[in-house]
């Protein structure tokens, strides 16, 4: 115990430095399961509208939302 609090102000900003690199990794690997999840949609929607289950114009709104959606999150990836 007292090793652990001699060393304190050596492995304490490096603790912080780990979890702060940790908290980064998982937002950045949560906005890739995003553009993922947005390209799957898009596809089965594609298949959707080529095997005649939804309309022209269903098929095109909800294709400029998904596609406006992947555009954001490649932005917001690219701002960083």
């Amino acid at each position: 115990m007292l090793f652990k609090l001699l060393l304190a102000p050596v492995t304490g900003p490096l603790g912080g430095v780990t979890w702060i690199a940790e908290k980064l990794l998982e937002q950045a690997e949560a906005e890739l399961d995003d553009t993922e999840n947005l390209q799957k949609r898009l596809l089965a929607l594609q298949l959707s509208f080529d095997m005649g289950e939804i309309s022209e114009e269903d098929f095109e709104a909800q294709e400029e939302e998904l596609l406006l959606a992947i555009q954001a999150t490649q932005t917001a990836e690219d701002d960083r």
